[in-house]
């Protein structure tokens, strides 16, 4: 079976990630910018290579104030250490309907983790352009301490600011490259 490559359709694909703020609620936040590059045997996907990466300077929260707090180097560092990368290193079905388990290498302020990844992958299409697409859902769960993102306050109360646990989803559309 021949060897495909894709990437990622960037207006019909998000990066988010969840943190609990105040241990009452979740404060969101996406990368605008990101690009991945996967190779497939044909169509089968559950033995993708991927390597994904993310602009650290294109997080968003909503709030100018703390994506610059974010971009600092009380967390990202954006200076120093400009993206986070993502490199498969195996998958493993879960089912038969096209659910699996990524895991992989992820790297944040050059500290890598194998993190694991569950995917839903919803199909693949034919465009009204003649593009074929692939589209996954996919979510995991990493603790930021583990890559040296320890800035934390307390509250008035004793409590803390933020939790350890983020929560990662993304929506991702890929494009077969030609």
């Amino acid at each position: 079976m021949a060897t495909r490559t894709w990437g990622i359709d960037p207006t019909h694909s998000e990066v988010q990630f969840k943190i609990r703020h105040l241990m009452i609620t979740n404060v969101s936040g996406s990368f605008n910018i990101f690009q991945a590059s996967v190779e497939t045997e044909g169509e089968d996907f559950s033995k993708a290579r991927v390597t994904f990466t993310a602009d650290v300077e294109s997080i968003s929260t909503g709030s100018e104030q703390r994506d610059g707090h974010l971009k600092s180097p009380d967390f990202f560092d954006a200076a120093t250490y400009p993206q986070i990368k993502f490199t498969t290193t195996k998958s493993e079905a879960v089912d038969n309907d096209g659910s699996y388990n990524l895991y992989g290498d992820l790297t944040i302020r050059d500290v890598t983790k194998n993190v694991k990844m569950s995917v839903e992958f919803g199909g693949v299409v034919k465009d009204a352009y003649g593009n074929t697409k692939a589209g996954f859902t996919i979510n995991g769960k990493i603790n930021r301490k583990d890559f040296g993102l320890t800035w934390n306050a307390a509250t008035e109360a004793g409590g803390i600011v933020l939790s350890d646990e983020v929560k990662v989803m993304a929506e991702i559309q890929l494009i077969e490259q030609a």
